[in-house]
């Protein structure tokens, strides 16, 4: 499978075989149940709907626990998200299937999607790293903008302009990170650096595209 749904634990450090201090995130990973298959003659495309995280039946809506049962993957428990993945070339996946952190041995590199921090409003220096105005001989303008428009034409603000407003809480996506280490007793992936998103927010574990495609590229230069 391309990827997997997760959960970000928090930040801890680690030791390497040099005995280097390494800073990683412990990104928890499953085990995610196939809720449903997606065929080329019925959709269109090819696909399994993976969920993650157990939920209980009176907290979720009418259409999502129709949707479950309707499936047949998920009966008895009840999950909280559901995602959808392209299985990989000769993979079989069948509906009720649990995918856990093992679909990540062998990999060095991933991909991981998340909702990062909102900051609420906030001004162009905290939003855009703006520089400012200067804060003595007579200036006024200290943390703001500055010049939005031109003189003459056009005589409206541009769109587009950085400007303040509301900062975080947007999707985003960190790429090339590497894996420290995979523990299967505890679903987790302990990957090098920060991810996106707060603590316990849910992520979108892929398997680098980056470095697949510099694999495949060197492989082809080799022949």
């Amino acid at each position: 499978m391309e990827g997997l749904i997760g959960k970000k634990i928090g930040m801890t450090q680690v030791f390497d075989a040099d005995g280097k201090r390494v800073c990683v995130t412990v990104v928890e990973v499953g085990p995610c149940p196939v809720v449903q298959m997606k065929t080329l003659e019925k959709d269109g495309y090819v696909a399994a709907q993976l969920g993650f995280g157990e939920q209980k039946k009176q907290r979720l809506t009418k259409a999502a626990v129709g949707h479950q049962e309707k499936t047949g993957g998920l009966a008895d428990k009840k999950v909280r998200v559901l995602k959808e993945f392209a299985p990989e070339a000769g993979e079989e996946v069948k509906v009720g299937d649990v995918l856990t952190v093992k679909n990540f041995e062998g990999v060095k590199y991933v991909d991981i999607t998340g909702t990062t921090k909102g900051k609420g409003f906030a001004g162009v220096l905290k939003r855009y790293k703006f520089a400012g105005g200067n804060l003595t001989h007579g200036g006024h303008s200290k943390r703001r903008t500055g010049g939005l428009a031109a003189r003459d034409l056009p005589g409206w603000i541009e769109k587009g302009k950085k400007m303040p407003g509301h900062m975080g809480d947007v999707s985003r996506t960190a790429v090339n990170l590497e894996i420290v280490a995979i523990r299967e007793e505890d679903n987790a992936l302990l990957i090098k650096g920060s991810i996106p998103g707060a603590r316990n927010a849910t992520v979108i574990v892929r398997k680098s595209l980056k470095n697949a495609a510099l694999a495949f590229k060197a492989k082809k230069g080799a022949k």
